[in-house]
């Protein structure tokens, strides 16, 4: 399992932190389409990541946390990149995305979904309920419980390896990648902003948002 502070191989993260640094720093569309195939090791376990939903900033993106502003909630999305933004949600579930873009300008990548590719172990413990390996983080809450991802995640750097998560590189082709819709938003349904890997087997199932019906 790679270690927080080096990546595969020993070699200082250092060596390899421009190439993810450059990425984040630009359009959270092509940071998003950048970050397939990436790996996250956290909790001790290491996934790759197969899908992610890219949100954009204040007055732009309706279906972004940061639509309407800075809030002590989403202060983190204002940057600077590489940073986790991790949320709570639906009172059980946390969220983690990876900050992108200028600073002072809000936009993150939610983290989707991915397959485990170190710490299986660690993972099936952690969700002793779930049948089939490539459910245990298809979904970006699910992808939170297996890596052990919480509050504490929020604000810590995922580049240099001083926090609690520790993201790397692509360390080999990712294949085809498609785009559609992101999943259960209230605004901006059909921007085709979530990306993943044609054909993997861990990518969520798409669920359009259906609003909720006054009451008669």
């Amino acid at each position: 399992m790679a270690v927080l502070g080096q990546r595969a191989g020993g070699t200082p993260l250092t060596r390899r932190e421009p190439g993810l640094a450059e990425l984040l720093a630009g359009p959270v569309d092509r940071a998003a389409r950048g970050l397939l195939g990436c790996r996250l090791v956290a909790g001790g376990v290491t996934v790759r990541l197969t899908e992610v939903e890219a949100y954009s900033g204040t007055g732009l993106d309706p279906a972004s946390h940061a639509h309407r502003g800075r809030t002590p909630r989403n202060a983190v999305m204002f940057g600077p990149a590489g940073y986790a933004y991790v949320y709570f949600t639906y009172g059980m579930h946390w969220c983690v995305n990876v900050v992108c873009g200028v600073e002072g300008e809000a936009s993150a990548v939610l983290l989707r979904a991915g397959s485990i590719v170190d710490g299986l172990e660690t993972a099936r413990a952690r969700r002793v309920a779930v049948r089939r390996d490539i459910d245990l983080a298809r979904g970006p809450a699910r992808l939170c419980a297996t890596l052990g991802i919480d509050r504490a995640f929020y604000g810590t750097n995922l580049l240099d390896g001083s926090g609690l998560g520790l993201l790397l590189p692509r360390d080999g082709k990712v294949g085809e990648i498609e785009a559609g819709p992101r999943v259960g938003v209230t605004g901006a349904h059909d921007l085709p902003w979530r990306f993943w890997l044609k054909g993997d087997p861990t990518v969520s199932a798409y669920r359009r948002h259906v609003p909720r019906r006054a009451s008669t």
